[in-house]
């Protein structure tokens, strides 16, 4: 074994001694969440977080509920496969590519995502476009402090999302095409409510809830809503999204939740939320005006 003698060793390489009696301090200054996050797996627990002044005071839906009833095609088309379905879904290692009309085109991992920006906890009401609506706290940041960091162009008007996709982890994806792709305006992406998730209920995201990191679009159909993200492209024109691809008649691009549009299978009016028995109505933008500037002047009805 070769021993350094004191002489050997660079100055550049010796740790101040300042540095060395504050680790401690210097340790305390990291963000709980983030040291929680750096190896978490599903289920893990974030502390720390800071809370957001855009978290609704609804009552929250059950974890349970959030858990075990929802769409996530890649793991099963009926709302309790995938929570079964997901449990072996390898999350780590990850990266999210960011690219296209960018300045600095890059790729993340995991752990650089969460560096970006201070976690906080948010709690979004979310409107299913089948009708059912559920309250849930989740864990993340602004997806605007990513963007920026790619120093978007002045052609870049709109932002694509890719989902994971490996058919030998997924052996049980059905019903559509893969992978799944999704898209907004760039200036909707920019939007504070427009959320880069990273957990929920204090906890790191359980694969079958879009495990390691997903979008919440809060004012948005849950479909808008992708899961597993791997790329994040910024393009000129509005990118091919997997719903509008696979029923147009049905699922615009916009897919803002409007109660004065109707799916053609069910009325939008009104929602149930998980856990309880009677309706409720419906609210334009699921109750979030603060997004309302951004369709004004447009027809709702034909750019549903």
């Amino acid at each position: 074994m070769l021993i350094r003698r004191r002489e050997d060793i660079p100055f550049s390489e010796i740790t101040p001694k300042s540095v060395y009696l504050n680790r401690r301090k210097f340790l305390a200054g990291i963000p709980p969440a983030f040291l929680a996050a750096r190896a978490a797996k599903a289920g893990m627990k974030l502390p720390g977080l800071a809370k957001s002044p855009f978290s609704t005071t609804e009552k929250i839906t059950p974890y349970k509920d959030v858990t075990t009833y929802n769409n996530f095609y890649e793991f099963g088309t009926q709302k309790d496969e995938p929570s079964k379905w997901a449990q072996g879904f390898k999350t780590s290692p990850w990266t999210v590519s960011l690219e296209g009309e960018v300045t600095r085109p890059r790729k993340f991992s995991l752990d650089e995502l969460l560096k970006l920006a201070p976690l906080e906890e948010r709690i979004y009401r979310h409107r299913c476009v089948e009708g059912w609506s559920i309250v849930v706290p989740w864990v993340g940041y602004s997806l605007s402090a990513l963007l920026q960091q790619s120093q978007p162009t002045a052609k870049a008007k709109f932002v694509e999302f890719q989902s994971f996709f490996n058919s030998g982890q997924m052996p049980h994806a059905a019903g559509i095409q893969f992978p799944y792709a999704e898209g907004l305006r760039l200036d909707e992406a920019m939007h504070p409510l427009a959320f880069l998730c990273f957990g929920m209920y204090g906890e790191t995201l359980p694969p079958q809830d879009g495990a390691p990191v997903r979008l919440v679009l809060p004012w948005k159909y849950g479909f808008k809503s992708i899961k597993s993200i791997i790329r994040i492209r910024l393009v000129g024109s509005q990118p091919a999204t997997t719903w509008n691809m696979e029923n147009s008649h049905e699922y615009g691009f916009y897919s803002n939740v409007n109660p004065h549009v109707d799916h053609p299978r069910w009325s939008q009016a009104t929602e149930r939320r998980l856990g309880e028995f009677f309706k409720r109505p419906t609210l334009m933008f699921n109750g979030y005006d603060q997004v309302a500037s951004l369709y004004a002047g447009m027809d709702l009805k034909k750019y549903f």
